[in-house]
């Protein structure tokens, strides 16, 4: 039942900002934030289930903790380059095909442009503007070649170009790698007994934490992005241990 308020209606949620005149001008000229949450949760996420599955792996099949250590920093610079390597590519190949279509788009204005005008009046008809307001939607998208191109891109191609650095992204999701995937290690470098244990039980609360953060930019409640993050890595080491476990006694 939604909670009541003292006057007995539904009691509102709080805003996430104040839509007072100042308090919308203070906020829109502050420009849009950059979030690269997705390359953060993404190089941690995989640093710590990759890394702690070559340890659980290795543990499985008893191999000595110096070849634990020796393949887990493999894994962390090799497969943490690897990823980050193929995060950028793949967001330059995305901006430079978004770049391609908006010189497309430019090129077919200057060429065209009654026939983009058309393209700009079905695109805004199929919306339910009609009439004059259509004629002054067309006017006015048309007038700016800027908005013209962008409108296009995103209602012909359903795109939008993005000011997120695939450089960037690219390292946000190494150093997120090495530092999430570090923690199975810790134990093993520490030189501590029982590592296994050490190592299952910091990886869990990474795993929960990435999940448990990433909550704030989702609906889920952040023990329900916990649960579910946790669940992925401990069953993936879980697979990982049984590999290792399976393979030893083949190999042996």
């Amino acid at each position: 039942m939604p909670l009541k308020a003292k006057t007995g209606h539904p009691q509102q949620p709080a805003l996430e900002h104040g839509h007072t005149p100042p308090e919308i001008e203070e906020r829109l000229n502050g420009g849009t934030k950059l979030l690269y949450l997705r390359d953060w949760v993404y190089g941690g996420i995989d640093g710590t289930v990759t890394t702690f599955a070559v340890v659980a792996g290795a543990i499985g099949a008893d191999l000595p903790a110096r070849v634990v250590i020796i393949l887990g920093a493999a894994n962390l610079l090799a497969d943490g380059f690897s990823m980050a390597a193929a995060n950028y590519s793949g967001a330059r190949a995305e901006a430079d095909n978004i770049e391609r279509l908006r010189r497309m788009e430019e090129r077919h204005i200057d060429m065209t442009p009654e026939g983009e005008r058309e393209e700009i009046r079905q695109i805004f008809a199929a919306k339910g503007f009609e009439g004059e307001t259509l004629d002054s939607v067309v006017e006015t998208i048309t007038a700016s070649r800027t908005m013209w191109v962008e409108t296009m891109l995103l209602e012909e191609h359903g795109v939008m170009e993005s000011r997120h650095s695939p450089l960037v992204a690219g390292i946000y999701t190494f150093v997120a790698f090495v530092l999430c995937g570090l923690v199975p290690l810790l134990p093993y470098l520490a030189g501590y007994s029982a590592s296994l244990t050490l190592a299952t039980a910091m990886s869990a609360v990474v795993f929960f934490a990435i999940g448990s953060a990433k909550s704030k930019w989702s609906f889920e409640s952040w023990y329900v992005s916990g649960i579910k993050t946790l669940a992925i890595g401990l069953t993936a080491a879980a697979l990982a241990y049984a590999v290792g476990y399976f393979l030893k006694s083949i190999v042996a």
